[in-house]
């Protein structure tokens, strides 16, 4: 059994997994209600969090799962906020030092690369590299907070990044357009819900680079044009008009990740197996139906992270540990350091 800890931003997350049975336990601490008043993540108060409710998490864990069976403890050890991942890297040490088992630190973005997965293990665990085989090549689209990049998994279960944002991050994107319009944080969901009663097409934002070739994105742009628009508008027609707003600037965000992913899969068409999408931002049901409809055009699979594992969650880093051959540390004993800028390639 793996034991996975997960402290990269605001999420306090233990997993245990089971390559034979799948997930047998999970345990997460949200930060959202304490960072909501402030409009974002303040590292000191995360850090003070994870600090607190890492010790009750895993006396959780504890009472649930048999420590004694676990052979591997994996911790997320980059990229984040420094002072986050140095907690969870501090208390996975310690944890592995107690049970005398190795330690391996796990990329955060190589968790958000195998999310999309564990719900095709748990459907049949014993079976899960030959069905994975049938899978590879894999063209994933990782969007969240922070990142938003196309990879590559290929047979030998090797990733490659082909593209990433050159400014803002999509789920950056979404929560500081949601800020310009007043809204409250995470700014993402509430965009969604307020799009679904607005047009599409009310307003014309524009799509990042626009070259079909390029697999760059970039979401500056969009962010600034609806300030530029908001400064245009009287008070009362923007609060008349947000679900119109709301709906517009969403999808401009959504066609540029789904252009960037269709242009992916012409470059190198027929050679990928598979479709995967993953990242916090990866919640949002009109980019789930859109890169599906993607998929089913090219006739590949599409595997989307179950909602619970979009976000930063021990699950994935577990999963990605196993699955992924993602440990850096071969012995007992042997401690980890974190990477807050660790690369995903």
């Amino acid at each position: 059994m793996i034991l996975a800890l997960e402290s990269s931003c605001d999420e306090t997350a233990v997993a245990a997994f089971d390559p034979m049975r799948g997930l047998t336990g999970e345990w997460v601490h949200s930060q959202i209600a304490l960072h909501e008043k402030h409009g974002g993540v303040v590292p000191d108060l995360a850090t003070r969090e994870h600090l607190r409710t890492f010790g009750p998490l895993l006396t959780r864990a504890r009472n649930d799962v048999d420590f004694s069976a676990v052979k591997t403890v994996a911790v997320t050890h980059g990229p984040g906020l420094a002072a986050c991942l140095a907690i969870g890297v501090a208390a996975a040490n310690a944890l592995a030092a107690a049970l005398r088992v190795p330690v391996v630190g796990v990329n955060h973005l190589r968790g958000h690369v195998w999310s999309p997965f564990i719900a095709r293990h748990a459907e049949a665990p014993a079976a899960f590299g030959q069905n994975l085989a049938a899978l590879l090549p894999h063209l994933g689209l990782i969007v969240s907070g922070g990142n938003t990049l196309l990879f590559t998994l290929d047979a030998r279960r090797k990733v490659a990044v082909l593209s990433s944002t050159r400014d803002d991050a999509a789920g950056e994107a979404l929560d500081k357009g949601a800020k310009l319009l007043g809204l409250g944080y995470p700014g993402g969901p509430l965009i969604e819900k307020l799009a679904a009663a607005g047009g599409r097409d009310a307003f014309d934002f524009p799509r990042g680079i626009g070259r079909r070739e390029e697999l760059d994105f970039s979401f500056s742009g969009v962010k600034t044009s609806l300030r530029y628009l908001l400064e245009k508008m009287p008070a009362d027609e923007v609060r008349a008009r947000l679900p119109d707003l709301c709906a517009s600037y969403q999808q401009a965000v959504i066609d540029a990740l789904v252009r960037k992913t269709r242009a992916a899969l012409r470059q190198r068409a027929g050679e990928y197996r598979s479709v995967g999408l993953s990242g916090g931002v990866a919640n949002n049901r009109t980019l789930r139906a859109a890169l599906e409809a993607e998929a089913k055009r090219a006739r590949v699979a599409f595997l989307a992270a179950d909602p619970r594992h979009t976000g930063d969650n021990a699950a994935m880093i577990a999963f990605a540990a196993w699955a992924g051959g993602a440990g850096t540390s071969p012995e007992p004993g042997i401690a980890l350091r974190i990477e807050p800028s660790a690369p995903l390639a």
